[in-house]
């Protein structure tokens, strides 16, 4: 497991750019943490790396936002999530299989339907207000610099 720690939203917007760097078409990448730990915005980080010109807001009500780019990014926010039943609704299971780049917030609701090597990054509250820790499962994934 990898730890970050980052001290400002410019330090985690410095960490998503640095995780996009490392993505590759059919990449998931699964995000968990209390509200308010920084997932909306590391996910805004991961897209402008992936060069998304577009602005990218959270898409709690409608759980899928689609963005065109070099590789397609298609970031979920599974929080209203009650029933599995509903991804599948969605067509979750071609997104999957897809060309793009899934990014999924709150994805522990969803695990019985996740590929097994995702990546996982679970963001937490630092000692003060503005740190936020990352942990990501695969270690040295990411330069720490």
């Amino acid at each position: 497991m990898q730890q970050l720690i980052s001290h400002s939203e410019q330090e985690t917007n410095k960490i998503g750019q640095a995780i996009a760097e490392k993505l590759k078409k059919g990449d998931v990448i699964c995000l968990t943490g209390d509200l308010g730990t920084g997932k909306t915005t590391l996910s805004k980080a991961i897209a402008k790396g992936l060069g998304i010109r577009e602005t990218v807001t959270s898409p709690t009500y409608t759980i899928v936002h689609e963005y065109e780019g070099e590789i397609p990014f298609f970031h979920f926010d599974v929080y209203r999530i009650d029933d599995i039943n509903e991804m599948y609704e969605i067509g979750f299971e071609e997104y999957l299989a897809g060309d793009g780049i899934c990014l999924i917030e709150w994805a522990e609701r969803i695990t019985d339907i996740l590929p097994e090597d995702c990546i996982w990054i679970y963001m937490d509250y630092g000692q003060k207000i503005e740190d936020r820790i990352l942990r990501i499962n695969k270690p040295g994934f990411i330069s720490k610099d």
